[in-house]
């Protein structure tokens, strides 16, 4: 029986002395509560007092953990759902980030359950490297008392699709935990598996908890503190005011500045943070797809969460076209009987090779084939915004939202390609028109207090954050030195934000800038050859406080920065390569690295 329920019982206390307790109680969380009640029976232990009663009917009441490690908010956005099913059900809810969670508890959990998503090779998203290191490394015990499950979500185009989940849930059974349920795998399109993986799990794990008040016992959802109208589901109608090119006429790269208006929405975000932007695919494109599968415009098919439309109104505004993926390969195979696309589909390694330059037409001329409107609908899965940096600060644009979006261009099979979203925003939309967006908060990349001195290596349009970073700290008057790493192919094409950053340095915002123009020499020079060359000043500025921010490409120059950075350590810092790699662990584990990678 929790405190709040102390009235009911035979009480020597006074009336006073009971209200006064019951409003303390109300102000403490459970494991406060058993706290107090392990003080308190102690203390009557002591004096020779006798509670057995109050003792029992104080203990806390069980409560579901739930952690979501996400890389772009869907995970996060899973885990809020679960925690609102539980407290329906009555159950007390512990939702935490990943990130936040002291891995020291996990002895005491009984009751847990983890969403993840997976970064990269088969990598932990970036707010769980720590957890997932603990979990696999000497310091984590046996877990017999941890009832558990583990929902993954993931893109099936990756060869390791889901890993994080699979490890979690592997590795957890491994220290003795039991699997009340077993764990979800979750594609691209995961609204509705996770809707039913839910319902399944809660029913597991009601039976084993505890009601109790949930005032008393939840921690806040995700993403508190950032309430708004618009999100992920009910997106802002927006209007593109600036498009602006901001590489060379002669480069091998279009970027562009975008700008949206957020005049009237009340919609704000803080540096670090996303935009996440639906988009149309080309008129043209589907055009090209029905010509070739000969299939009527005006057929009508139906889509979960839409309804009936025409196919050619769910492949321009709901269905993926750009970016290839394994079960499209499947289910285009089947539909149509190609027996030589079913062989390529059924062997992994080739299916993602043959699909790593092909877009969706690129499939279908290859091999024609019939199918129905349905058929070629139920192939396709439903497409997901893409998310941005953003970069800008609130704080010196106002009511508008900042992105630096490279354009995916390339030609293949004797045609151009143009990515989803960035040839919508560069190309398709104009200036004065409307796009749907919704900021995706991330507090785990976040500026330090203006004091601290921050380390920033961003090539590419990895310097959007950044960007926001300096706005921010410019506008505070911030008093923390800024370090920026910035590199691209050539200096008169690709310096992006030349004029801003230039006068940033002229007027110490920056107090440093490096760059790393590769293509500009005979030997290719990049970031991480900069950050080598400054050794003894990054190890310098490590010393004195400095945070560290990596942003950018994750599959190669996330990885040789690091690099770069331990050798640092080991040449500056009088470090082994042993010590020097739990060295920056440590300044993940405390939030002095961070990444922003893609």
């Amino acid at each position: 029986m929790p405190f709040a329920s102390l009235n009911a019982l035979t009480s020597p206390l006074s009336a006073q002395q009971v209200q006064d307790l019951q409003k303390l109680v109300s102000q403490l969380n459970p494991i406060q509560q058993a706290w107090v009640s392990g003080f308190l029976a102690g203390s009557a232990q002591t004096a020779g007092v006798q509670l057995p009663s109050v003792a029992a009917a104080s203990a806390a009441p069980s409560v579901l953990t739930i952690l979501f490690a996400s890389q772009t908010g869907n995970a996060k956005g899973v885990a809020g759902k679960l925690k609102a099913a539980a407290e329906q059900l009555g159950l007390s809810v512990n939702l935490q980030d990943i990130a936040s969670y002291k891995t020291n508890g996990l002895a005491k959990e009984q009751h847990l359950i983890i969403v993840t998503s997976t970064y990269g090779e088969g990598e932990p998203p970036e707010s769980a490297v720590s957890f997932h290191k603990f979990l696999f490394g000497k310091k984590a015990t046996a877990l017999p008392q941890l009832n558990f499950a583990v929902l993954g979500l993931g893109d099936s185009s990756y060869e390791f699709f889901c890993q994080t989940a699979v490890d979690f849930d592997s590795q957890l059974a491994k220290l003795g935990a039991n699997r009340l349920q077993a764990p979800a795998l979750l594609d691209v399109d995961y609204d509705s598996g996770a809707a039913t993986w839910q319902a399944e799990v809660l029913a597991k794990f009601q039976p084993l908890l505890q009601s109790a008040p949930q005032a008393a016992t939840t921690a806040a959802a995700p993403g508190s503190g950032h309430a708004s109208a618009y999100s992920k589901q009910q997106p802002l109608v927006a209007e593109l005011s600036v498009n602006q090119k901001i590489t060379g006429r002669t480069s091998t790269k279009d970027v562009r500045h975008i700008e949206i208006s957020l005049a009237d929405s009340g919609l704000t975000y803080q540096p670090g943070d996303a935009l996440g932007v639906y988009f149309q695919n080309d008129p043209a494109l589907v055009q090209a797809i029905l010509t070739a599968t000969g299939i009527d415009p005006t057929s009508v098919v139906s889509l979960d969460a839409v309804g009936e439309v025409t196919i050619e109104r769910a492949l321009i505004d709901s269905l993926e076209l750009t970016q290839s993926y394994p079960s499209f390969l499947e289910k285009y195979a089947s539909n149509t009987g190609n027996s030589e696309l079913q062989s390529i589909a059924a062997d992994k390694t080739a299916a993602r090779e043959f699909l790593a330059t092909r877009q969706t037409l690129d499939v279908i001329l290859q091999y024609p084939g019939s199918l129905t409107a349905q058929q070629l609908a139920d192939s396709l899965r439903k497409q997901q915004p893409r998310l941005y940096s953003i970069a800008s600060s609130q704080a010196e644009v106002g009511e508008e939202v900042h992105l630096t979006v490279g354009v995916v261009r390339y030609d293949a099979f004797g045609a151009s390609h143009l990515g989803g979203a960035s040839g919508y925003l560069a190309e398709r939309l104009a200036e004065g028109e409307s796009v749907r967006v919704f900021v995706e908060h991330n507090d785990n990349f976040r500026l330090p207090d203006h004091d601290t001195p921050v380390i920033m290596v961003g090539p590419g349009t990895g310097i959007a954050p950044f960007r926001a970073f300096l706005q921010e700290r410019d506008n505070a008057g911030a008093t923390g030195q800024n370090w920026l790493f910035f590199g691209n192919p050539h200096f008169t094409q690709d310096f992006l934000y030349q004029v801003e950053l230039q006068d940033y340095l002229k007027r110490g915002v920056l107090a440093k800038l490096d760059v790393a123009f590769s293509r500009d020499q005979a030997q290719k020079v990049y970031v991480q050859d900069k950050l080598l060359a400054k050794g003894p000043e990054v190890w310098d500025w490590l010393q004195q406080g400095a945070h560290l921010y990596i942003c950018g490409d994750g599959s190669k120059m996330a990885r040789d920065v690091h690099e770069a950075l331990v050798q640092i350590a080991v040449n500056h810092g009088g470090l082994s390569a042993e010590d020097a790699a739990e060295y920056f662990e440590q300044l993940r584990e405390s939030k002095r690295y961070q990444k922003d990678v893609y």
